[in-house]
């Protein structure tokens, strides 16, 4: 039997939010571990994807820890850790292999991985040891595209193929929630597997019931990804492939916390982060969605 090294954390320095915090030097005891994963290689517009989880992690050690919604620090209820960004593996299916036996390996310690990209091929990878473990997986996606595409520009794990390889997965079911881009010949795929697609248009975002949308995810448990286009190109241009339509910061906010009140969700990622030069809101406004989706998962709720 292989002995696996043991995981490397960040030391304070390095990590996710404020090196001062109370428990920033004790990542043993944490229940969240951020996993940076810079995975760059099947971009097809814009790049600068595997500078996202660091400008990500950087932004966040200037974030009030203090939360207004929550009226405490609620990363006191959870703790967090860093890993030690990976040298990521080539091509990008042994990339998908890598973060796969991470993201296992941090759950078989009972935490709660947060990877953070890089672009969204790597979502396949981070949600398989979930699809192994849970008949009833289904994978809460935000994001402006559907990624339903089997393979792009010769590459079958392109990003633009995330969620279809997600779905290679016979049992795992998609609800895709602020699309606004999909191509011709996504269609018959999507029409094909209505039974286990739901999709909310971006276009119909004014009307939506945010309880009744979400309601089918009940009890469920839920992988939540978190393509950063998702949101209105105006609030995030920092993506590779950015959309107008798209939701707001609050749009956001109000998903992931119903989404963490009703479901039972296992495990998360957040991708398609592309610093830009000089620019720093978007980098900040990824690390706050950030921050906000691991306290609406593991801290007790908010008092009504």
């Amino acid at each position: 039997m292989v002995t696996k090294p043991a995981l490397a954390y960040e030391p304070a320095e390095r990590a996710f939010l404020d090196p001062t915090r109370a428990d920033a030097r004790d990542p043993g005891s944490a229940r969240a571990v951020v996993v940076p994963f810079g995975l760059e290689a099947s971009v097809s517009y814009g790049g600068g994807t595997a500078a996202g989880p660091a400008a990500l992690i950087a932004a966040s050690q200037q974030l009030e820890l203090f939360d207004e919604e929550f009226w405490r620090e609620p990363y006191r209820d959870y703790g967090v850790a860093t890993l030690v960004a990976p040298t990521i593996a080539q091509p990008i299916e042994a990339a998908l292999h890598q973060l796969s036996d991470l993201v296992e390996r941090i759950v078989e310690d009972g935490r709660f991985p947060l990877v953070i990209g890089g672009e969204h091929s790597l979502t396949p990878g981070a949600m398989a040891p979930f699809a192994a473990s849970y008949h009833d997986l289904v994978v809460l996606q935000l994001d402006a595209h559907a990624d339903l595409r089997d393979g792009y520009l010769g590459e079958h794990n392109s990003h633009a193929a995330a969620m279809r390889r997600v779905l290679d997965h016979e049992h795992v079911e998609l609800m895709a929630v602020g699309i606004r881009a999909i191509s011709a010949e996504e269609i018959p795929f999507l029409e094909a597997n209505r039974h286990r697609i739901r999709t909310h248009w971006g276009k119909d975002r004014r009307r939506w019931d945010i309880p009744a949308m979400l309601a089918p995810l009940a009890g469920r448990r839920v992988y939540v990804t978190v393509d950063i286009d998702a949101l209105d190109s105006a609030v995030m241009p920092a993506t590779g492939t950015p959309e107008p339509g798209g939701l707001s910061f609050d749009d956001a906010l109000d998903i992931l916390r119903e989404v963490g009140r009703i479901a039972n969700v296992v495990g998360a990622d957040i991708v398609e982060l592309a610093p830009l030069p000089g620019l720093h809101a978007p980098d900040f406004t990824a690390a706050k969605l950030a921050y906000k989706l691991l306290s609406y998962v593991l801290a007790r709720p908010p008092a009504a």
